[in-house]
């Protein structure tokens, strides 16, 4: 099962407007606006033709990104056997400067699982242990809105059957403490709620803001990274004045800093994600980890396509760590990108049985969106 092509192609999807049911767009946050995700599709393929599809949100341009995967990352993968996720992983050298396990070789792993899982007929999860569950449950997301249309949105979630859900913080933690408030006075304990202020937010803002949330009743289930990357005393002196749990994300992404940060006593959960991660493999060195210290374990998302949908199901359902339902807004894309796009049922996913990663990539939609570059 030898790998002899490596193909990226670049893609867009629209997100569905507010206006409509399950629709978030335009999906404010911190940082800017998304109307439409645009991801790299890698495809792989073994010498007897046997595909995988893996997926990622391009950390460079998407010229530069495939070229990356398309001449660095195929010159450490073609010519090897499908199965040796680990040994391209130690060896690939390739490095981006702010996630430098590199997101480019975790959506080629991500392939390559799904390659090897179709070659002998299994599905991913049982490559990575076997399920521990189902179904996985998911989290719904919701950008920065006013704290009416916030309301209804959120109602709007629930009534689709999630029962967590994530909001955007911005640059100002006053107005992101209303929104909160709005959203709980309207579906109460009916839903968790999660905040992510996209490391928008100081220390003394976060004990503000968290201290005004506390004292109205509004109890969250984290504050997801409220303050800047690689600071983890400031973490840590947080996490000791605070009733509300903290979780970090992008911290989550830089190698060996999540060690720190759990060492430190920094940290209650981890929002982890496996393509900056360097695929499934890099995720499975983080779930001992948050099991051994008591951490709790969910999954990032990013306008995800249903290939890497698929990908965090399968390690989901096969890892006992991950504790808290991983973020979704698959439901608000306009278009899908796999034969039989996921269908949530409660606000969860079956577990697919089919072997890889048990997703079929439909070429033609692949090709409706395909980005000229």
């Amino acid at each position: 099962m030898e790998l002899r092509t490596v193909e990226a192609i670049p893609v867009e999807v629209g997100v569905r407007p507010l206006d409509e049911r399950g629709g978030i767009a335009p999906y404010r946050y911190g940082h800017g606006t998304v109307e439409s995700s645009a991801r790299m599709l890698v495809r792989v393929e073994t010498a007897d033709g046997t595909a995988g599809w893996g997926e990622l949100n391009p950390p460079l341009s998407p010229a530069a990104t495939k070229a990356v995967i398309e001449t660095d990352v195929a010159d450490a993968v073609v010519g090897r056997q499908v199965w040796e996720t680990g040994a391209v992983g130690r060896e690939f050298d390739w490095v981006d400067p702010y996630m430098p396990n590199n997101p480019a070789l975790g959506a080629v792993e991500m392939a390559m699982w799904d390659a090897y899982g179709r070659a002998i007929g299994q599905p991913v999860h049982r490559l990575l242990g076997g399920k521990c569950r189902e179904t996985v449950p998911f989290a719904a997301c919701l950008g920065i809105l006013d704290p009416e249309r916030a309301r209804e949105k959120a109602r709007e979630l629930r009534a689709m059957g999630f029962s967590t859900l994530k909001l955007k913080g911005g640059r100002d933690w006053r107005d992101d403490v209303e929104r909160l408030r709005a959203v709980h006075g309207v579906v109460g304990d009916e839903m968790d709620l999660r905040i992510d202020p996209n490391q928008n937010w100081s220390v003394g803002e976060t004990l503000q803001a968290v201290a005004r949330l506390e004292t109205a009743g509004v109890d969250l289930q984290y504050v997801e990274q409220p303050i800047a990357v690689g600071q983890p005393r400031a973490l840590a002196s947080l996490r000791s004045r605070l009733r509300t749990p903290v979780a970090v994300n992008e911290d989550a992404y830089v190698p060996d800093r999540l060690d720190a940060l759990v060492d430190a006593d920094a940290v209650d959960a981890a929002v982890v994600d496996l393509v900056p991660a360097g695929g499934l493999g890099g995720l499975a060195r983080l779930a001992p980890l948050a099991a051994a210290r008591g951490v709790s374990l969910t999954h990032h998302n990013s306008f995800d396509f249903g290939i890497k949908t698929a990908a965090v199901v399968h390690a989901v359902a096969s890892t006992p760590a991950y504790d808290l339902p991983p973020d979704t807004t698959y439901y608000a894309l306009a278009d899908r990108l796999i034969a039989d796009p996921f269908a949530f049922a409660d606000g969860a996913l079956s577990v697919p049985d089919d072997p890889g990663l048990g997703v079929t990539v439909d070429r033609e939609a692949v090709e409706r969106h395909r980005v000229s570059l």
